[in-house]
């Protein structure tokens, strides 16, 4: 899957742009669940991955942006905390075309992965959004606070339901699940608050592959499909490709996928302080 990439001035993607959230809500869904045993968790404290993001524009990839994301413990109000933290921006030859300066941070539940808050901000061209969840599972709602440029602020109270993510903490607790035992085109269901908004999505598998990214790093991986929302990004029954390092880490490695214009791809780009060896990497 090697591309050639140019320097060419990119279009400018509809709000919610999200040269990051899009990719974000593309890795959510990667596996099924096998329990929520700390022995099992296939990342510890101090991960961090690095993506990056490219987009096809008529025919040609243009280097856009990066990703990171950053796992760690903590202890809070006697609480031992999962602490979720993520960013992604536009490369600075890109600022000039559509500046992107997204962050993501949540807190779980060390042992059985229950949100407790999610603080998403973000500057995409003209755009600015400040959004936070506090989940309140004993008294079954979630305070929704949200402010953005085009609609000013608002508070919502929600329904909690068991089982629902933030779009944050989702991502890791997808990564959780277990491959074993999987045939083609199993389903795989998972429920996300997104901007005020639960949504039911369903991802499918679709076998193990290799794959090559752009460095030339090839690896031995799983592949999903994944039902993405249709809106500014993605059209009616869109769905993502995803492919998932098949060892024990279970690291997204590969996302594709169609927009209104064109399509976004992220690659791996660099993996600190795995838990596993990454027995997935044969070359």
């Amino acid at each position: 899957m090697m591309s050639l990439f140019h320097n060419i001035k990119p279009f400018r993607p509809s709000y919610p742009s999200t040269l990051y959230i899009s990719i974000l809500f593309i890795l959510l869904i990667s596996t099924l669940p096998e329990g929520k045993s700390q022995n099992n968790l296939p990342f510890a404290d101090g991960e961090r991955l690095s993506y990056r993001v490219s987009y096809n524009w008529e025919f040609l990839w243009v280097d856009a942006g990066k990703v990171e994301f950053n796992a760690a413990t903590q202890w809070k109000d006697d609480q031992h905390l999962w602490h979720f933290q993520s960013s992604g921006q536009s490369l600075k030859a890109y600022d000039i075309f559509y500046k992107v300066r997204d962050s993501f941070e949540s807190m779980a539940d060390f042992r059985t992965f229950d949100p407790s808050w999610y603080h998403r901000k973000t500057l995409e061209g003209s755009y600015s959004a400040d959004n936070q969840l506090c989940f309140h599972s004993n008294e079954g709602v979630i305070i929704s606070k949200t402010q953005n440029s085009r609609q000013g602020k608002s508070v919502d109270t929600l329904v909690f339901s068991e089982g629902i993510f933030d779009l944050q903490t989702a991502v890791y607790y997808a990564r959780t699940f277990n491959f074993d035992g999987m045939q083609i085109e199993d389903e795989i269901p998972l429920q996300v608050i997104v901007d005020g908004a639960v949504y039911d999505l369903s991802g499918k598998y679709q076998g193990k592959e290799i794959v090559e990214l752009h460095d030339g790093r090839i690896f031995k991986c799983h592949h999903f499909t994944v039902e993405l929302v249709a809106g500014t990004i993605f059209k009616v029954g869109e769905r993502a490709s995803i492919w998932v390092s098949a060892d024990k880490n279970r690291v997204p490695v590969l996302v594709e996928a169609q927009i209104l214009v064109g399509s976004v791809k992220a690659w791996l780009s660099n993996a600190e302080k795995l838990k596993y060896p990454q027995t997935a990497l044969i070359n």
